[in-house]
């Protein structure tokens, strides 16, 4: 439950800093960790394949 209400504070905390940055660079931002993220998948991905074959 404890890591419930840190998970929450913490999701208002980065949602009040976006509301004061302008909106073209909250999608900017957005973007790159979404860019991030996906290379991030695809490389555990393929981490995966090499030490399972």
């Amino acid at each position: 439950m404890i890591v419930l209400v840190v998970a929450l504070l913490l999701l208002g905390i980065v949602l009040g800093a976006v509301a004061q940055i302008p909106p073209a660079l909250s999608l900017l931002l957005g973007a790159l960790i979404g860019c991030w993220l996906l290379v991030f998948a695809v490389r555990e991905r393929a981490g995966a394949r090499r030490r399972s074959s």
